[in-house]
Formats: C-alpha cells, structure tokens, sequence
C-alpha cells in the first residue's frame, strides 16, 4: 500500500460527493486530512464522512476569528485517520447547521463556539450559556479579536449597572 492511500481516496471521494462545495483539500501528512467546505455542505460532509469512511469520533470543534469571517474546525477520527474539516461564516452573519442530530457529543462544542465566537448553530437544541456566567452581555463574544480586555470589562460593568474606577 503506498504512502497516504487511504488519505487520498478519501479527498478523491470527497471530490466527487461535494463538487465545488469542497473549497480545499490536502493531505497534511501522513494519516492528517484537511478540507475546507462551503457552509451549506457541512452537514453533507460530515455524514458523508461517517458513513463512508468511518470518521465518526469528534474529538472537538474549535474556531478562529480571521478577521472578517470565522472559521470553525469539525476534528473527526477514525482508525488512524483524523480529518479537520473547516466551514466559513461571515462575523456578521455567523451561522453554520449544526451536527447534533448525526453527532449528540457534538451539542457542548457548539454551545461553546457560539458562547466565545458567536456562531449561530441553526437547530441546535439548546444554545444556552455554557461556559460564561449568567448576566454576561449579549453580543460580547470574548474570543473574537475586535474584544479586548479592558472593553469587555466595561460591557460586563454595564450589564450590570456598575461604574469601572
């Protein structure tokens, strides 16, 4: 068998299941997958993924704000390969569909993704707080790059009712 032949045949597959919805694929390195799908495709890719290719662990979604848009990472293993898959969102729309209903485990990574970055994960059963305190403001989300330290401290004193020294 020759080096990264199960990593190719599932970017091969990938290729011919989503069309131009697959916006990029590589090969990392040995047993590493990375793709990037269009938002609308993301549902189709993960249960592509599960079903054909036995994919079906998440070990964790993750995000990152790159500025105009925000790119959240679905890390999904099966046997030796793990597969990162990537869907944009525009920050000033940010929704992506959520996995919950092919994946359960899935409901604490999106809850945590929309309470740090904002993203909204359409169907999703339950978008409370998860890990921010109650009271926290809304449209604060700590860990995109427009927040700093000091702003979101002087939201929190806002919300409620406080005066900062």
């Amino acid at each position: 068998m020759s080096e990264n032949k199960k990593e190719q045949e599932i970017v091969e597959a990938l290729k011919a299941k989503l069309g131009q919805s697959l916006l990029t694929a590589r090969i990392q390195k040995p047993r590493r997958i990375f793709a990037t799908v269009s938002p609308s495709a993301l549902t189709d890719s993960v249960k592509f993924l599960m079903e054909s290719h036995g994919l079906r662990h998440l070990a964790t979604i993750t995000a990152v704000d790159l500025g105009k848009d925000i790119a959240v990472y679905y890390h999904l293993i099966g046997g030796e390969i793990t597969m990162n898959l990537r869907a944009d969102t525009p920050k000033t729309e940010p929704k992506l569909p959520t996995i919950v209903p092919m994946i359960p485990g899935a409901e604490l990574y999106e809850r945590e993704v929309y309470e740090m970055f904002g993203v909204i994960f359409e169907g999703h059963p339950d978008l409370t707080h998860l890990i921010l305190p109650d009271g926290w403001p809304e449209n604060v989300y700590p860990m995109r790059k427009e927040w700093k330290t000091d702003a979101i401290k002087n939201e929190i004193a806002k919300a409620l009712g406080e005066k900062l020294e």
